[in-house]
C-alpha cells in the first residue's frame, strides 16, 4: 500500500509544476507578443529611414501622403541646399520677399504674386505657405508678423536701430536719424 503522506507530498508538487506551467505558458505567450510587436517596429522603422534616405537624395521635391491625399513635402533647409528644390509657388513666394525693400506682410506678397488680398480665403494659403518657410527654415518671421529672408535682413539701413542676429552672429547695428 502506498503511503499516504507521499501522495499528498506528490499531489502537491504536481500542483505547484501545474501553476509554474501556468505562469511560464503566460509568460512565453507575453514574450512572443512584445517579439511580435518588436519586429513590427523594425520593419517600420526600416521603412521609415528608406523613405528619409530617398527624400534626401531626392533634389526635387517628394510627394507625402497625409490622411490618404498626396501632399508636396517642404524640406528643411541645409547649408548648400537650392531653392529649386522648394516646389515653383514657394520659389515665388521666396522671390517676392526677396525683392521687397523691406519686412513684408503676408498681403504684400499675395499682392505680388497678383493674388486678389481683398479676399481673405485667397489670402490665407498664402500666409500659410510663409508660415511653412519660416517653420522650414527658408524664411524668418518677425515678432510683428513681417517675413523677411534669412541672411542679412532686408531693412533698410535707415529703418535699423538694432542688430538682428544671423547665424549667431550680429549684422550690425545702424542708427540714421534723430529720436
Amino acid at each position: 500500500m502506498l503511503d499516504p503522506e507521499l501522495l499528498e507530498r506528490i499531489t502537491a508538487r504536481r500542483a505547484e509544476l501545474d501553476e509554474l506551467e501556468e505562469q511560464l505558458v503566460k509568460q512565453l505567450s507575453e514574450v512572443r507578443a512584445e517579439r511580435d510587436e518588436l519586429a513590427v517596429a523594425e520593419r517600420v522603422l526600416e521603412r521609415m529611414s528608406e523613405q528619409l534616405a530617398d527624400e534626401r537624395a531626392s533634389v526635387a521635391p517628394a510627394l507625402g501622403q497625409v490622411g490618404g491625399r498626396a501632399v508636396m513635402l517642404i524640406p528643411h533647409r541645409t547649408s548648400g541646399m537650392e531653392e529649386t528644390t522648394l516646389p515653383p509657388d514657394y520659389q515665388r513666394i521666396l522671390a517676392a520677399v526677396r525683392q521687397a525693400t523691406g519686412p513684408v506682410m503676408a498681403q504684400q506678397v499675395g499682392g505680388a504674386l497678383g493674388i486678389d488680398v481683398s479676399v481673405r480665403g485667397k489670402l490665407e494659403p498664402q500666409r500659410g505657405k510663409l508660415v511653412r518657410l519660416v517653420e522650414r527654415g527658408w524664411l524668418r518671421k518677425l515678432p510683428d508678423g513681417r517675413f523677411t529672408t534669412l541672411k542679412g535682413v532686408n531693412i533698410p539701413i535707415r529703418l535699423l536701430s538694432w542688430a538682428f542676429p544671423v547665424d549667431g552672429e550680429a549684422v550690425g547695428v545702424a542708427w540714421c536719424g534723430t529720436r
